[in-house]
């Protein structure tokens, strides 16, 4: 940090001035960072993935870390993660406060089974099509072998052994 700015942030708070990591960000601000539409900020306030304060006049603002947060859920949300699965990883993390090093680190780590389970799976579905698409018997005498008697039909429509 330069000198000019540790300057200003210690005048700020000699004057009783929020530092800026304390600055709280309008709706507006917000969307502009972070490119998340208002709507889905007050959808994930809703599921308690992240939280904002009321002004006097009723408008949300948000602490500054609360980007950091936010950032997150749209990397999930464009690897195809639920927001229950985000929602499990956030669970330990202060929301009224700056998160720590160690806080975000336990965050991670929840975060890195999660995924890993979910590569097992994907890499287990990929196997089972693979197979099905591959074998190319274009009957039910292979799927006989598997799903004797159709008995996987009892569980419902759809695939039962992808799921």
């Amino acid at each position: 940090m330069s000198e000019t700015r540790k300057d200003t942030e210690a005048l700020d708070l000699a004057q009783g001035q929020p530092h800026i990591s304390d600055e709280l960000l309008t709706v507006s601000d917000m969307v502009r960072r972070t490119g998340v539409a208002a709507s889905a900020l007050r959808f994930y306030e809703e599921l308690e993935l992240i939280a904002a304060v009321r002004t006097a006049g009723n408008q949300r603002r948000y602490a500054r870390h609360m980007i950091r947060r936010v950032s997150l859920i749209s990397v999930a949300k464009r690897l195809g993660i639920p927001l229950s699965d985000v929602q499990d990883a956030f669970a330990d993390l202060p929301r009224d406060a700056t998160p720590s090093q160690e806080d975000w680190q336990r965050a991670s780590r929840r975060w890195k089974r999660t995924l890993e389970e979910r590569r097992r799976g994907i890499e287990r579905l990929e196997h089972e099509l693979m197979g099905c698409i591959g074998c190319g018997c274009l009957s039910m005498k292979a799927c006989g072998l598997l799903n004797p008697d159709d008995a996987l039909a009892g569980g419902g429509a759809g695939p039962r052994r992808l799921d």
